[in-house]
């Protein structure tokens, strides 16, 4: 048996497959198809293997292996998402994880924080190491630059947002119909003055969600009130002083649709602080951790987020698999999560409490 644990410089080496072999007394190809999970080795061969692998300390190379197969795979995929450290992205990643691990495929991550640029470099680069497909929350407005990588093979789903340029699979929630459903939930409790706190207009979902607000405002006979409406709103922080804005004008809102997690959270905040938190109504879009424990209670617009990632990985999978079917959009319902917030009527606000 050779001397797998240190080089002709004293330097540390891996275990080879020839160790295995020479330590079990069986041949190189045996050792391959035991670790390629081959049903056809005898059980005693195979136990011989594992047990000479285990003291050995030997892995496979996985990447040899997909070159070896001929299927060229690597049991890896990417996925980009907004910013892993969101709660709404860390739901995506965790619910694709458990898809990928009943496959036994690694993920390989990476946030993209809105940047256009950044989506594209990361994109061809996992693509350039090999990942078997790709799954895409998109920050940009144009994904041809994906078009050739798709002729040459790659998969693609993209989650969350649809692609521009680019005619693929993708899974959405619903987010027009979602807004609406939070607009009239408000004005079931007698509000028409509601504020509007969101991302900015270029983001699709962000833009969706405000058409649904508009839309829910003209059935009810309301115009939009440009002073309550802040788009652009990327950060906690931005988010809290376009609170404090709003419920500091002369004629302030009763209530606030919050579009986005982050902004939620920025309103919940200056609302205690104001301790406002019982007379100015609330409902986000998408819910976020803690919020059924706060007293009230945040009122959600909820997300199946965890849908969104385990039909995104199962779709690629497919993909990846050979399905050769037309690409289709996937809407998945959003529920109105009523906690106390959403439900504070109208006429709270007095002009001692403003």
């Amino acid at each position: 048996m050779s001397d797998s644990g240190a080089s002709a410089g004293g330097r540390l080496t891996r275990p080879t497959m020839k160790d295995v072999a020479a330590l079990a007394g069986v041949a190189i190809k045996t050792v391959s198809r035991v670790m390629n999970e081959d049903p056809t080795v005898a059980p005693a061969f195979a136990a011989r293997v594992h047990e000479a692998a285990g003291k050995l300390g030997y892995r496979p190379n996985l990447t040899a292996s997909s070159l070896r197969r001929g299927d060229r795979r690597t049991a890896t995929i990417g996925l980009l998402l907004e910013d892993v450290s969101n709660p709404f992205s860390a739901a995506i990643l965790r619910a694709a994880e458990d898809e990928a691990r009943q496959r036994r495929v690694q993920i390989v991550i990476g946030s993209l924080d809105e940047d256009p640029d950044r989506e594209r470099e990361m994109a061809i680069t996992l693509i350039d190491r090999g990942v078997d497909g790709l799954l895409i929350v998109p920050a940009g407005r144009d994904q041809s630059y994906l078009l050739a990588e798709r002729k040459l093979g790659t998969c693609v789903v993209f989650l969350d947002r649809e692609p521009r340029l680019l005619d693929a699979d993708t899974v959405v929630s619903d987010n027009q119909r979602g807004a609406v459903a939070a607009v009239e939930h408000l004005r079931q409790f007698g509000h028409r003055r509601i504020a509007y706190l969101g991302d900015s207009l270029t983001i699709a979902t962000a833009a969706q969600r405000f058409d649904g607000y508009r839309q829910a405002l003209e059935r009810a006979g309301l115009e939009i009130d440009p002073s309550i409406v802040r788009h652009g709103l990327r950060t906690t922080e931005a988010a809290m002083q376009a609170v404090l804005d709003v419920i500091g004008l002369p004629d302030p809102p009763t209530a606030l649709f919050t579009s986005q997690n982050l902004v939620t959270i920025g309103a919940v905040k200056v609302l205690r602080q104001a301790g406002a938190q019982d007379t100015i109504a609330l409902i986000g879009f998408d819910d976020f951790p803690l919020s059924d424990i706060l007293v009230p209670g945040v009122t959600v617009v909820a997300q199946d987020v965890a849908q969104l990632g385990r039909l995104g990985a199962q779709l690629l999978f497919a993909r990846v698999d050979g399905d050769h079917t037309p690409p289709r959009t996937h809407v998945v319902p959003t529920r109105v999560v009523a906690r106390g917030t959403g439900e504070i009527p109208a006429g709270s606000v007095t002009a001692d409490n403003r």
